[in-house]
């Protein structure tokens, strides 16, 4: 027979971006023991500005995490800079009374216990392989226009990808401008699609992107080149492309994937496997920091009902005995 551990936290969260922050804020107010680990990769790390937040709208991302770490310094949450690289199920392990237990490994070998797990390790973006456009990122080169659009209305706007996805941005970015162009990268539009486009005032290349050009001296996008016709001004670059899941961590530990590669969660951000939630933008909800931190919070209240009730059982238990 195993020996129950002892664990060293109430609740692990993994990944501090606004999702976990807000977590581990609303589970320190609960008098919860938590451990919040941290690779230090935001998804947002090239934006420049942070939009869209009540009361922190075009603060920047670096700024905002930094003011959230400062208000977990009068709970009992504990920060460490270092990567989760792998976690595990101890529930035939776990404390008599308490349904559930995981174990994480840091990077540098370091392992630590908890009652339950949140993970808002969040998605990372498929650059599109295109000479420049990692120089842009950020400045005149975005995947969001709820985040960037504003800043660009009544510009020039260029939607880049294949498929519906990217149609379906060409046809957003029209609530930003009327100077919209549906760049397909070599790919073929059906007449019935450009027709719609046609419809909405946007235009169409459907030559292949050679590279994105821009001001030396301010590092701002200008135009886009492409292998045959003339280059295309523009003063913003949005493009559709896939997402993956930024952690292996919530396959590894039995979550399930939707049809888009986002990870399923259920009523309060639980995920089907007992004692475990995620919250944040891996989920495929609305991909908003000011949503991300909205999840956080409806995962730590979550899992301190559940807390709660295995505490009253536990009390239960030991007075019976």
């Amino acid at each position: 027979m195993n020996r129950p551990l002892r664990v060293n936290y109430d609740v692990v969260v993994v990944g501090a971006g606004p999702a976990g922050l807000n977590a581990a804020l609303i589970l320190g107010r609960c008098c919860r023991s938590v451990l919040l680990c941290d690779e230090g990769k935001p998804r947002n790390a090239a934006a420049s500005k942070l939009h869209g937040f009540l009361s922190r709208d075009g603060i920047e991302p670096l700024e905002l995490l930094r003011l959230g770490r400062g208000e977990l310094a009068a709970y009992d949450a504990r920060i460490l800079d270092a990567e989760v690289v792998s976690a595990r199920c101890l529930s035939d392990e776990a404390p008599h009374g308490y349904p559930t237990a995981f174990e994480v490994t840091l990077g540098d070998g370091q392992r630590f216990t908890s009652r339950k797990l949140l993970l808002a390790t969040g998605l990372q973006d498929e650059l599109p392989s295109l000479e420049g456009l990692r120089r842009y990122y950020g400045r005149g080169v975005y995947h969001c226009p709820y985040c960037d659009g504003w800043e660009h209305r009544g510009g020039s706007l260029v939607a880049y990808g294949r498929g519906g996805s990217a149609l379906a941005l060409a046809l957003s970015l029209r609530t930003w401008s009327e100077r919209v162009t549906l760049c397909t990268a070599g790919s073929r539009l059906s007449r019935e699609d450009r027709l719609r486009l046609e419809r909405s005032g946007i235009g169409l290349r459907q030559e292949p992107v050679v590279r994105l050009e821009g001001s030396e001296r301010e590092d701002l996008l200008q135009r886009v080149v492409f292998e045959r016709g003339a280059p295309l001004g523009c003063d913003a670059f949005f493009f559709s492309t896939r997402r993956a899941q930024h952690s292996a961590l919530p396959l590894a530990l039995g979550c399930e994937l939707d049809d888009k590669g986002e990870i399923r969660t259920q009523e309060k951000q639980k995920t089907g496997v007992p004692g475990l939630y995620l919250a944040g933008d891996a989920d495929g909800d609305v991909q908003f920091a000011i949503v991300a931190a909205g999840e956080g919070a409806s995962a730590a209240v979550a899992i301190n009902l559940e807390l709660q009730a295995e505490d009253e059982r536990a009390a239960y238990g030991r007075a019976e005995a």
